[in-house]
C-alpha cells in the first residue's frame, strides 16, 4: 500500500496553482473541471509520477473552519521534506514567499515555516539523520 494523493485546502485555486508552481517549484499534474468543480493537483518535478498534492477549494464550511483553525494555531497544513532546508529557504524567499519561521533546529531536524498565501502554513523539514 502507498499514498498517491493527499490534499490541502486553499481559498483560491488559481492563486494556489501559481504559488505552488512558481514559488515552491512544483509541477502542475492534473487540472480539469466539471461544472463548478475543479480537480487540481501538483507533484514534485523530482518525482513526477509520485505523490500528488490536490489543491482543493475550501468551499465546504467544515473545510474552511478546519483550515482557519489550523492556521490560527500555527499548525502546518502540509510538510515537505528537503535535503537542504537552508537552500530551499533562500530559493523560496527570493521568489517572494513570506516565512513565519526561518530555518530552526529542533529535535531531529531543521524546520522552516511559510505562508502559502492561500490560507495555510507549510513546513519545510530537513531530517538530521
Amino acid at each position: 500500500m502507498k499514498i498517491n494523493l493527499t490534499s490541502v485546502y486553499v481559498d483560491d485555486q488559481d492563486k494556489a496553482l501559481a504559488f505552488y508552481t512558481e514559488v515552491l517549484g512544483f509541477a502542475k499534474k492534473a487540472d480539469f473541471s466539471q461544472g463548478p468543480f475543479r480537480w487540481l493537483t501538483v507533484a514534485s518535478p523530482e518525482e513526477p509520477e509520485g505523490t500528488e498534492l490536490q489543491l482543493a477549494l475550501n468551499d465546504n464550511p467544515a473545510a474552511k473552519a478546519y483550515q482557519q483553525a489550523m492556521f490560527q494555531q500555527g499548525q502546518p497544513a502540509a510538510m515537505f521534506y528537503t535535503d537542504d532546508v537552508k537552500a530551499e529557504y533562500e530559493r523560496i524567499k527570493a521568489r517572494g514567499a513570506e516565512f513565519t519561521m526561518p530555518p530552526t533546529e529542533v529535535t531531529g531536524s531543521t524546520i522552516a515555516m511559510l505562508n502559502d498565501t492561500c490560507g495555510n502554513l507549510i513546513q519545510l523539514t530537513q531530517l538530521s539523520w
